[in-house]
């Protein structure tokens, strides 16, 4: 039986919470960008050789027609720049595949949008074009990225005949051993592959012969064809069979009504590897009634209870409250010695000072790589001193506060430590069942708590850790 999208995600939700979660990508995540798919590319080409595309069922025999027909591939080389080196704006699906921390994708695309979302996403991406490349490792990549069909860039070594195809083992072995690899030690989600395009049977085909029966579950995405309005009888039982098929790849088939539910999954995945992540807001010229001593120890408590509880610490570093934080979360983690820093913690300085005076700008970037990163938002204190001296409530924070409802992640305000806090757990409360939905009544009793003036250190951090915990269950 195919998998709905909510098990897939369960699953492939595993594998990322792992760190063996990987990606295959096909022209369908491309097309909607604007670029064309095989019919598209080989349009042209087909009407020089006196033929219709939509009648050939074997494109990949079509391109070698043309190479054929034309003494060589000057052409088909030229089509392929045009083709892919126009302007294209990167899809929702890019980014949100972008932003899940898989450690390499492999493509089959030409052309250059997975990069561009990759490089967005704050990614260091090491690409892999030809064999030279796999020689070489960048210094601290986040992900690879396999294009083992070729790149626009280098359009005379695409792999786009069927030559190229028959005599890929021999002209790209390293790849072939390199992605029998992949699909031993990682779940693939295969993704933008339709069995229209004519990459899959040779896609597939690669894989039978590298893994035989050695495979590990991996997971394909794609439409499911009842939902398609005029599709045929036989049309649903081939897709049937094909399903049935891709079982003896080890690869399992998830079934989505429209391409709209494919974006919708890709999000929620997003979402859920953020889930543990926890940003930290505040700032502060003083502490109120909580006096600095005080407030110094229950921030750095805060920290280490958040990184103990199975969270990770994102914070902005701001004036007066991330350097307790950090401190907090850096000496839990090295306490821990489970994991490595930069995995539970994520820093951002907040300068008051840039060369370019554009302060603004520098936080405003920071605030938002930071909660794009983050499902929940603990707010604390929020004050600064005015340029006459007076303390008022720090517009900072106000500001983190309605990014993090337009993107989605919790607010939690301590409001005891008063301040942009304490105003923020006002409207918290007043607006609970808009803001926390399902989780209003589990999550009320803890707000409540952490608005209470007199609540002590201990309440905070236990009303705080049971929350997070309502959000992102372990």
């Amino acid at each position: 039986m195919p998998l709905k999208p909510a098990t897939f995600i369960d699953l492939y939700q595993k594998a990322l919470d792992e760190g063996v979660a990987a990606a295959f990508v096909g022209a369908g995540l491309s097309v909607p960008a604007g670029f064309v798919d095989w019919k598209g590319l080989l349009r042209e080409i087909a009407e020089e050789l006196d033929l219709d595309v939509d009648d050939e069922t074997d494109l990949i025999a079509l391109a070698q027609y043309h190479v054929n027909h034309a003494r060589g591939r000057g052409r088909i080389n030229q089509k392929l720049i045009e083709e892919f080196t126009k302007d294209a704006v990167v899809t929702d699906n890019h980014k949100h595949l972008a932003k899940l921390p898989v450690e390499c994708i492999w493509t089959t695309n030409y052309d250059h949008l997975l990069e561009a979302a990759l490089q967005d996403a704050g990614k260091r991406v090491d690409k892999k074009v030809t064999k030279e490349h796999l020689a070489l490792t960048r210094p601290k990549r986040d992900v690879v990225l396999y294009k083992m069909h070729g790149d626009v860039d280098r359009p005379d070594e695409a792999v786009l005949t069927k030559a190229d195809y028959e005599c890929y083992e021999l002209q790209r072995p390293l790849f072939s051993e390199q992605l029998r690899g992949d699909l031993l030690s990682k779940t693939f989600m295969f993704l933008g592959l339709s069995f229209s395009d004519p990459n899959v049977n040779y896609i597939l085909g690669r894989i039978r012969a590298l893994m035989g029966q050695n495979t590990r579950p991996h997971y394909w995405i794609t439409r499911d064809c009842a939902k398609i309005t005029g599709i045929t009888a036989a049309e649903k039982k081939r897709q049937k069979y094909r399903i049935e098929d891709l079982k003896t790849y080890g690869i399992r088939t998830v079934l989505v009504d429209d391409y709209a539910e494919i974006t919708k999954t890709l999000a929620e995945l997003t979402r859920r590897v953020h889930r543990k992540n926890v940003f930290v807001s505040g700032s502060a010229a003083e502490y109120g009634a909580f006096g600095r001593d005080r407030a110094m120890q229950l921030l750095r408590l805060l920290g280490s209870r958040t990184i103990n509880d199975g969270f990770n610490v994102v914070c902005g570093m701001g004036l007066g409250i991330g350097d307790a934080i950090a401190m907090g979360a850096i000496e839990a983690v090295y306490l821990k010695g489970d994991r490595h820093l930069d995995e539970r913690t994520v820093l951002r300085p907040f300068p008051q000072v840039t060369p370019s005076g554009d302060r603004e700008m520098v936080w405003a970037r920071n605030r938002q790589y930071l909660l794009e990163r983050a499902r929940s938002a603990i707010f604390v204190f929020g004050n600064k001193r005015d340029d006459d001296g007076s303390i008022v409530v720090a517009s900072g924070v106000r500001k983190e506060y309605e990014l993090a409802r337009s993107l989605g992640v919790y607010p939690i305000p301590v409001g005891a430590t008063g301040y942009a806090a304490q105003e923020l757990a006002d409207e918290v409360l007043s607006d609970l069942d808009a803001i926390y939905g399902p989780l209003a009544s589990a999550v009320k009793p803890d707000l409540e708590q952490l608005r209470d003036e007199h609540a002590s250190d201990s309440q905070i951090l236990d009303a705080t850790s049971r929350i997070l915990n309502a959000i992102a269950p372990k």
